[in-house]
């Protein structure tokens, strides 16, 4: 199986958790890994605002790189996920959640097009058949 780590699944891997366990062994045992880029900068934004050292959000970054593919937006990438967004959008005010960002998309459209599961616990995506859920 192909998956998509998203910003929650990476904290959580980094945190060592029960869950970020979980991301370990899904990573270890995926096809391919894919980390979107815009997920290196909400990863690298929690923790600068939680006051990390640069040296350790590099690393962690680095990290990162070296785990999985970075897929970049391009023209198809950007389309696919302003859909996203869209079907994201409606679904969680059905819901009753918060309004997801337009990261959420992308990664949900990386998922699409690189025909990939979500790996995540991030209550926009739960019960999409895209998500593999890790709660």
């Amino acid at each position: 199986m192909k998956i998509v780590i998203d910003a929650y699944a990476w904290i959580e891997f980094f945190a060592g958790s029960e869950k970020g366990c979980k991301v370990k062994e899904m990573m270890e045992n995926a096809d391919e890994v894919f980390t979107p880029g815009t997920v290196l900068a909400e990863v690298a934004r929690k923790y600068i605002r939680e006051g990390t050292g640069d040296r350790t959000v590099d690393a962690r970054l680095e990290m990162m790189s070296a785990a999985s593919n970075i897929v970049h937006v391009d023209t198809k990438l950007a389309s696919e996920a302003a859909k996203c967004h869209l079907e994201l959008a409606t679904k969680c005010r059905k819901s009753k959640l918060n309004t997801p960002s337009l990261f959420d998309a992308i990664v949900l459209a990386t998922a699409r097009l690189l025909k990939s599961k979500v790996v995540t616990g991030d209550e926009h995506f739960k019960n999409l058949s895209d998500t593999v859920w890790i709660r």
